[in-house]
């Protein structure tokens, strides 16, 4: 049986609630969700408006996502966590936070392709049966 293919276009989002939009709208429209990254986790298991038995995920224009979602919105992303976390986290996040005004570490691109890839094959959550492609 051939999965289920949702398309996301990085060309029609130029930040993370962008994103989170774009995916209300592609992979699971009218329902509600936290859009956070642990809700998009959710997301991927299955069950909330995606197909339980797995999906493809085809990422058109990633290329203009990676930059978009560079370190300029990652940065903008860490400020927003640090004025809000846990003090006994502060360190850490101020460090991290740090590292990518520098440019160096993961960025919110990198942070939403690792978490699909831990429901991709080899993923800790391969059983979930997606799979990505960036286009």
């Amino acid at each position: 049986m051939q999965k289920r293919e949702y398309q996301i276009d990085g060309s029609l989002f130029s930040d993370l609630q962008g994103f989170y939009d774009h995916v209300s709208e592609r992979l699971i429209p009218g329902a509600e969700w936290g859009r956070n990254l642990n809700a998009f986790n959710d997301i991927l298991r299955g069950g909330f408006g995606t197909p339980d038995e797995g999906f493809v995920l085809v990422w058109i224009n990633s290329a203009e996502s990676q930059k978009r979602l560079g370190y300029d919105e990652t940065q903008k992303q860490l400020e927003r966590q640090l004025a809000r976390c846990d003090p006994a986290n502060r360190d850490d996040m101020a460090m991290d936070l740090e590292r990518v005004r520098q440019h160096k570490g993961s960025t919110v691109f990198d942070w939403l392709v690792e978490i699909i890839e831990v429901h991709c094959e080899g993923g800790d959550e391969e059983d979930d049966g997606v799979e990505l492609r960036l286009a």
